[in-house]
Formats: C-alpha cells, sequence, structure tokens
C-alpha cells in the first residue's frame, strides 16, 4: 500500500482539529501526525501519532538550534518513511500546530520522497476578519515557532489560507454572509468543503503540486483575485502601466495599508524601475520586498533560466513600451473605499510631466523606501 500525505493546517484550532477527525473517520487506514510546538520551552517537541481509535505512538523531537519549526522537520519525514515502509497506512495527516505553514511543510515532504496527495487549511469563516486584522507577534500569543519568530498573526493566517488548494470550513454559526463572502474573496479559486457535510477525503487525495503551488504564491506571477463586490465586501484590483513617485507613495503607506483587510501584489517604483517589488499588507501591517529583476530588465540570453510560468505571467501584463513593468495590486475588505482607495494610488503614480523625464530622471527622485528595502 502506497502511502498519501495530506498537510492540514491553519490558526483556528478548532476548525483543524474537526477537520483531521473528519479525514481520520473518512479514510480506513489513514493515522494523523502531529507535533506539539507548545512544550518547545522545555526543550522538546511532543510527537503524537493517532489513528481513528485513539494514540498510537507518542515521542520526543529534541529542539534543532533553539527552533521547534527545524525540529519538526527533521522528524517528520523519518516518521512517514516508517510509516510508508510499514507499509499498513494508507494515509498520513500532517497536522500542523497552529503557526506552522504548510508551505515549508508540503516542500520539506515531498523533498524528502514521499506524495503529498493534498493540502489543506482549516478556517472558522467567523474569524477570518478578526485574524486578518490582529497585528500582535505571534509571540505575545505563545503562538511563535522559535525564538527569533517575528512574524505576525494576520500575516501568517493569510498565507497559510491562501497557499492551500482546499478550504475545510466549519458550518459556524456565528458566521454570516459577509464573513463567508470575505473567505471566498481572499482565495476565489480554494475548493471549499464544509466539514461535516463534503467529502474531505476526496480533496485530501486529489492530488498537489508543489512547485505549482509555489508560483501562485510568487509575487512575479502570484494568481491574485479578481475583481469583486458582493454582501457588503469588495475586492479592488488596480492595475496600471505607469511607476510611482517613491515620496508620494512612502507618504500614503499608511493610508493604503489600513484601507484594506488584506492587499497584496506587485508594483512598480520610479527609482528602481527594473525591480519587482512585492507588495504584502495584513493586520495593518505592510512587508515590502525586493523580488527580482522585471523580465524587461533581463538580457534575452537570460531568459532561458526564468520557468515557463514566470514568462506567461508577463506576457499577460507585456506593454510594448516597458514590458512587464507593472502595478498590479489588489485590496479584499469589507467596506472598501473603492473610488477613494483608487484615486489615492492614482496621485501616487508620475504625472505625465515626471513620466516623459525618463529612466534616468526617474533614478534621481529620492529613494524614500531604501530604509524599508534595507538597501
Amino acid at each position: 500500500m502506497s502511502l498519501s500525505v495530506v498537510i492540514v493546517g491553519g490558526l483556528h484550532a478548532d476548525a483543524r482539529k474537526a477537520a483531521v477527525a473528519r479525514l481520520l473517520a473518512e479514510v480506513p487506514g489513514s493515522v494523523v501526525l502531529h507535533h506539539d510546538l507548545a512544550t518547545a520551552a522545555a526543550g522538546t517537541v511532543v510527537r503524537t501519532i493517532r489513528d481513528a481509535t485513539g494514540l498510537v505512538s507518542a515521542g520526543e523531537a529534541p529542539l534543532v538550534n533553539d527552533c521547534a519549526c527545524c525540529a519538526l522537520r527533521e522528524d517528520l519525514v523519518p516518521e512517514l518513511r516508517r510509516l510508508a515502509d510499514a507499509g499498513d497506512t494508507r494515509l498520513a495527516v500532517v497536522e500542523l500546530w497552529d503557526s506552522v505553514e504548510p508551505k515549508a511543510m508540503a516542500e520539506v515532504v515531498v523533498a524528502g520522497g514521499l506524495t503529498v496527495t493534498g493540502v489543506i487549511t482549516a478556517v472558522d469563516p467567523a474569524l477570518v476578519l478578526p485574524c486578518l486584522g490582529n497585528g500582535d507577534d505571534l509571540a505575545d500569543g505563545g503562538l511563535a515557532a522559535a525564538a527569533t519568530d517575528q512574524r505576525t498573526v494576520a500575516d501568517t493566517f493569510a498565507r497559510q489560507l491562501e497557499y492551500a488548494p482546499v478550504l475545510a470550513v466549519t458550518d459556524s454559526e456565528e458566521a454570516d454572509e459577509e464573513d463567508r463572502e470575505l473567505l471566498a474573496q481572499l482565495h476565489p479559486t480554494a475548493r471549499q468543503v464544509v466539514i461535516g457535510h463534503g467529502d474531505l477525503a476526496v480533496a485530501a487525495l486529489a492530488g498537489f503540486d508543489v512547485e505549482a503551488a509555489a508560483a501562485a504564491q510568487h509575487p512575479a506571477c502570484a494568481l491574485l483575485p479578481a475583481e469583486a463586490d458582493a454582501h457588503g465586501v469588495s475586492t479592488l484590483v488596480w492595475h496600471r502601466s505607469r511607476p510611482f513617485h517613491p515620496e508620494r507613495l512612502y507618504a500614503a503607506l499608511e493610508d493604503l495599508t489600513c484601507a484594506a483587510a488584506r492587499s497584496r501584489g506587485r508594483f512598480w517604483l520610479a527609482d528602481k524601475p527594473d525591480t519587482l517589488l512585492h507588495w504584502d499588507a495584513a493586520g495593518g501591517a505592510l512587508c515590502v520586498e525586493s523580488a527580482g529583476p522585471w523580465l524587461a530588465s533581463l538580457p534575452d540570453a537570460a531568459w532561458d533560466m526564468v520557468p515557463p510560468v514566470r514568462r506567461a505571467a508577463a506576457a499577460l501584463d507585456w506593454h510594448p513600451e516597458h514590458g512587464d513593468c507593472c502595478q498590479h495590486l489588489v485590496f479584499t475588505s469589507p467596506g472598501l473605499d473603492r473610488d477613494g482607495l483608487a484615486h489615492l494610488l492614482e496621485s501616487c503614480l508620475l504625472t505625465d510631466a515626471e513620466y516623459a523625464a525618463g529612466r534616468a530622471a526617474w533614478k534621481r527622485l529620492p529613494p524614500a523606501f531604501d530604509t524599508l528595502l534595507e538597501v
């Protein structure tokens, strides 16, 4: 019997446990592996393996470099290989601890020569907006995966949600239409399975492509949400072919970051015209980082080294004058002021006169983003 691995994660612990219990009930010969990082302060990570009847085994994995997540990585693949070699387990459900992100674990499992057939994030729709609005550090809530973990609740939840192709959703009595609409707009391509009312096992065994999932999150070719407006929730897709003035955009950052529960995408700064910049905001905090060069800035010979999915994404945005350089930002939120937001974004672009001055002049503009980019 070949072993299939499904990864189930999410900060919504009750929803996650319900999804895992459902998988154990639906798939005969399945077990769940869980590494409890809450014990890391004591120097170890506790590993448990359960089946539908209860606890099968328990053990400890020592910390690696004071990092609980590292201990999880070191211990997980050998345990999965042991289950695969024994040959009597059909499905291994890897239940991630609260703040562990599925992307890293899926890549670790696949690199270990095992087959990931599904990645699921469990969600309570009533908790989506509170989580996206929570700018607290994970450490403040005892959710940090390492002493150096500086992530926030909001950005961690956003990545957990957006990476998984399947969402296991609780039938929450506290959730209303706005909550469900927000979830749908944040990840419109996800397959939603209501826990207890859908066949979660089918989704868990449907197949998963690690490379495609990574590409769907990469700033250069991310599969971003589309325009939408329903049940009080809006998604604004803002696409322009002119660079931002660095000082005007920097001055507007606080207003832009707080305008939506979630915003992300790629953008183009006039003083750094060759650099594709990543915009990632949640919980009232913004992360800006370089994602390498725009394809238009690369010599032709370098294009062969660029993944096909990146070239395809660039082709969709290609402009006869400046190639794939563009603004592609997406804002999703209840009560979104679409007109006000669009007006603010437009005001940050180069004026006609500034644009006509050309790239040499753009590069001489004040480098307002150097502190954010740690240049």
